[in-house]
């Protein structure tokens, strides 16, 4: 997969949400695209489509590959509660699923604590 973010902004972007700074719309939105870039290059495939509303959708997972239509497999959740999921932070957020490979949990938090982030450069 082609990143969009670079590594340096993105991860900037991650450690100020999991230290709780207060994060511009703009911030928040490329934080958010980012762990959707990250999932996918780590977990490549197609069988599981992500999708946060308004921010960005990918394809990743290995297995069955999806080619047209609606996917068999979809993760579909608010920017929040994916930010929430993928450093490992408590989220009652909701999380809509379908399909047999839906659950994400075995790939999830993506990111550690703040003092396991690689540090800033």
């Amino acid at each position: 997969m082609k990143r969009r973010i670079s590594e340096r902004d993105g991860m900037e972007a991650i450690r100020a949400y999991v230290r709780g700074n207060e994060l511009s719309a703009a911030t928040r939105t490329l934080a958010t695209r980012f762990a959707l870039e990250e999932f996918a290059s780590r977990h490549p495939g197609k069988s599981v489509e992500i999708r946060i509303p308004w921010v960005g959708a990918v394809q990743a997972v290995a297995g069955p590959v999806h080619t047209r239509g609606t996917p068999a497999n979809v993760v579909e959740m608010d920017a929040e509660t994916w930010l929430a999921l993928v450093t490992g932070k408590p989220t009652d957020g909701q999380i809509t699923m379908s399909g047999t490979r839906a659950d994400l949990s075995g790939y999830l938090p993506l990111f550690g604590p703040v003092s396991e982030l690689p540090s800033e450069e």
